[in-house]
C-alpha cells in the first residue's frame, strides 16, 4: 500500500534576521520558579515572555525538560507547550528538548502529533538524548537502572520515532499496524484528509554525540552553549564536517543557546545573575530549590569554592545593559557562526524575565506587531 508521507520545508527550521540582529533571535524556557512563587506564576511568566516575543518578531519559543527540580516546572514539555498554542498564533513552539530516553518513541509521536494538529505548521520536536534529570529520577522515570544502555540506544530510539511520525515502518517490522494518531494513517483512511506536514526533527547537545550524528543525518543541530561553552565551537565545526544534505536541509542549520540577561541598571544584571548562580551552586551540590532572591544571595556567605564557581558560571552569561547585551551576542555569533541565537533568562523574577526580552528586542530594533 502506497502511503502518503508529510514532509518538512526548510523555511520551517530556517528563520530570518529581524531588526538589525544578526541571526534570527528565539527563546528557551526552563519556566524558572523563584522563591516566593508558585509553579502557576512562572507558568504565567511563560504565557507573558511567548506572547511578547511573537510580537517583537522571536522565531521560536522551546520548553526544556526536566525533573526533580522545584526551581525549574518544565517536567512535561507537551503539556506547556499546548497551553502556549493555545495564547500564539505565529511563533514556533517546540521541545529544547524532549529526552528521548524517558519515553517510548510511540508516545512522542501521538503528543508532537497532537500538537501538530493543533498548532499546524508551527511545532518542532527537539531531541536530547540525556535523562535532564540525576540518575534516580531518571531510573524512576524509565523504570529501569540502564541508564547508559538509554543513552547508546539513542540513534535506534530516534531511527523508531521518525518511523512512527512519518508511518512507514516497512512489510514484516512488529510496527508494522502501530500508528502514532493523530499522524499520516489518518490521510490513508476513507475520507481521510491529513496535514501535509509533520514537526521538523532537531538534535540537542552539549558535545560532539549529537553533533555528529546530526550532521549524519542532514537535520538541525541545537547546542547547549549556557551550560558548555567551551564545548561550543568543536561541537558545531564537527557538526559541519559531519553534515550530509538531505530530504530536510540542503546545508547545515545550527543554534545555540545562550544564557543573556538584560536589564535597565548595570548593577541588577549583576544582582540576578549573582542570584541565579547561588542556584545553580545549590542543584550542582544535590540541594536543588528555588531561584533564591537578589537579596537572599548578596546575604549568603559565599565560600571560596563557590565564590569562584559563581565566577566562572556567570562569565558565560551575557549580562548588562541592552546595549551590552546586544554586544555581546553580536560577539558570540561572530565567534560561532550560529544561524540562530536562542536565549533563555535566569532570574529570580518574572517581571526581570519579561523585562530582557523587551530590551533585547528594543536594542535590535525588531518590530512590534500585534
Amino acid at each position: 500500500m502506497s502511503r502518503r508521507h508529510p514532509t518538512v520545508a526548510e523555511d520551517e527550521i530556517r528563520g530570518t534576521a529581524q531588526g538589525t540582529a544578526p541571526v534570527p533571535l528565539s527563546v528557551l524556557d526552563l519556566v524558572t520558579v523563584g522563591a516566593g512563587r508558585t509553579a502557576t506564576d512562572a507558568l504565567r511568566t511563560s504565557v507573558a515572555i511567548a506572547k511578547l516575543t511573537e510580537s517583537r518578531g522571536f522565531h521560536r519559543y522551546w520548553i526544556a525538560e526536566h525533573h526533580s527540580m522545584p526551581g525549574v516546572a518544565s517536567s512535561s514539555p507537551a503539556v506547556i507547550l499546548a497551553h502556549l498554542a493555545a495564547h500564539t498564533t505565529r511563533i514556533r513552539l517546540g521541545s529544547g528538548g524532549v529526552m528521548l530516553p524517558n519515553h517510548a518513541p510511540l508516545v512522542i509521536a501521538e503528543q508532537f502529533g497532537t500538537l501538530e494538529a493543533m498548532a499546524p505548521g508551527r511545532i518542532d520536536l527537539g531531541l536530547g538524548r540525556a535523562p535532564g534529570t540525576d540518575g534516580a529520577t531518571a531510573a524512576a522515570l524509565r523504570r529501569a537502572d540502564r541508564l547508559h544502555e538509554g543513552a547508546d540506544d539513542f540513534p535506534e530510539q530516534l531511527a523508531e520515532l521518525t518511523r512512527f511520525l512519518d508511518d512507514d515502518f516497512p512489510d514484516g517490522h512488529p510496527y508494522r499496524r502501530i500508528h502514532a494518531v493523530p499522524g499520516p494513517v489518518q490521510a490513508t483512511s476513507p475520507g481521510g484528509v491529513q496535514s501535509p506536514h509533520r514537526p521538523p526533527l532537531w538534535l540537542l547537545g552539549s558535545s560532539g554525540f549529537s553533533a555528529q550524528l546530526a550532521g549524519s543525518l542532514g537535520l538541525p543541530f541545537a547546542f547547549a552553549h549556557h551550560f558548555s561553552a567551551q564545548n561550543t565551537i568543536p561541537a558545531l565545526d564537527l557538526y559541519r564536517e559531519s553534515f550530509r544534505p538531505s530530504a530536510v536541509l540542503d546545508e547545515p542549520y545550527a543554534l545555540i543557546g545562550v544564557s543573556a540577561l538584560a536589564t535597565d541598571d548595570e548593577k541588577e544584571a549583576r544582582r540576578q545573575v549573582r542570584a541565579a548562580a547561588l542556584s545553580m551552586i545549590r542543584l550542582r551540590t544535590g540541594r536543588p530549590g528555588l531561584v533564591p532572591t537578589p537579596e537572599e544571595a548578596e546575604a549568603h556567605e559565599f565560600s571560596p569554592m563557590e565564590e569562584e564557581f559563581a565566577r566562572s558560571w556567570n562569565a558565560n552569561v551575557i549580562h548588562g545593559t541592552a546595549d551590552e547585551v546586544r554586544s555581546g551576542l553580536d560577539d558570540l555569533h561572530k565567534r560561532t557562526g550560529a544561524d540562530e541565537l536562542m536565549l533563555t533568562g535566569n532570574a529570580h523574577s518574572g517581571d526581570v524575565r519579561l523585562r530582557s526580552y523587551e530590551l533585547v528586542a528594543d536594542a535590535y530594533g525588531l518590530p512590534t506587531t500585534p
